[in-house]
């Protein structure tokens, strides 16, 4: 089997190589057979094929999380690009198969991410929000750290909700020094704490999938929950002037009703939080798929961003 990953081979190569099965989704197609639509995984990124005419067995085991042996052909369709399947089989003995192996991760370290998170808490002056903020941050320290901010789209990997987050508090920092009467610690509070809900909304970096919570409340109602039972624990009145202004930041960060948010930001700061968080991931989602596209070529089209596609212009050379 050879060493090369996913986005190593070009359109129409054949393939051969192991992958991670991150996500595997039983369909119905029109003839009435099941398939299985996947989303094959390594280190260089995702990518989606299609198994036909799977049987109940091939549904058994090929189940998101475990690590595969694919031979097939990259393939493009619709401008998406895809594996067209050869063969697909289970690892065996002595083959990679420690999922771990294939799964993408923030491009810098957990310990480098939380120390200059560390840091920045120690920016928020205000106490009430600063104890929400060390008491959350400490009850969901793995999970925060090691989680990715979103099952596919934007920082879809391990660590990516601390490099999200950390993202934004950079961007929040050079905001905060173009605009002085912003009031910083609301705003480096908010953004830490805006997406931590995803910690309860996801499974996990490998197959990940959304929680029966996730699903029904959402990380947005799941993390002012968290909030308000923070308040109890350190004996902060949740209805007092400060927690109401945190939980407004988390609850109005994703700027329109039809987007999820319950409330449209009505704080300057709620304001400038849900376009740092618009923008840290609209990069995200671009530089990604621009990384898988040669010069002179356009993208994929991306869900995230209206499914417009992007162009790569001649002179950018460099892979993201």
């Amino acid at each position: 089997m050879e060493t090369k990953k996913i986005f190593d081979y070009q359109v129409d190569d054949n393939m051969a190589l192991f992958v991670l099965i991150k996500g595997a989704d039983v369909r119905i197609a029109k003839n009435g057979k099941k398939f299985i639509a996947f989303t094959f995984a390594d280190r260089s990124g995702e990518i989606s094929a299609k198994f036909w005419d799977a049987s109940e067995r091939d549904i058994e085991q090929f189940q998101a999380g475990r690590v595969v042996a694919l031979q097939g052909k990259r393939e493009n369709y619709q401008q998406n690009p895809q594996i067209k399947i050869f063969k697909l089989r289970l690892t065996n003995e002595g083959e990679p198969s420690e999922p771990q192996l294939y799964l993408q991760s923030a491009p810098e370290s957990t310990q480098d991410m939380e120390k200059e998170i560390d840091e920045i808490i120690f920016e928020i002056t205000n106490p009430t929000w600063n104890r929400i903020v060390r008491y959350l941050l400490k009850k969901f320290h793995s999970q925060f750290f090691s989680f990715p901010a979103a099952k596919k789209n934007h920082h879809d990997f391990a660590g990516g909700l601390a490099f999200h987050t950390l993202s934004i508090l950079r961007l929040a920092h050079a905001v905060v020094k173009e605009y002085p009467d912003i009031n910083a610690s609301l705003l480096y509070a908010g953004a830490i704490l805006h997406d931590l809900g995803k910690s309860l909304e996801l499974s996990g970096p490998v197959a990940t999938v959304y929680t029966v919570p996730g699903n029904l409340l959402g990380h947005i109602v799941l993390v002012d929950e968290e909030i308000a039972k923070a308040c109890e624990k350190l004996q902060i009145d949740p209805m007092s002037e400060d927690a109401v202004l945190l939980r407004h930041m988390i609850v109005a960060h994703h700027g329109l009703m039809e987007y999820g948010s319950p409330v449209r930001p009505h704080l300057l700061e709620a304001e400038v939080l849900h376009h740092l968080d618009d923008l840290d991931a609209s990069i995200q989602m671009m530089r990604k798929a621009l990384g898988h596209t040669e010069p002179g070529e356009y993208t994929e089209r991306i869900f995230g961003m209206d499914n417009r596609n992007f162009y790569r212009p001649q002179g950018n050379n460099t892979k993201q």
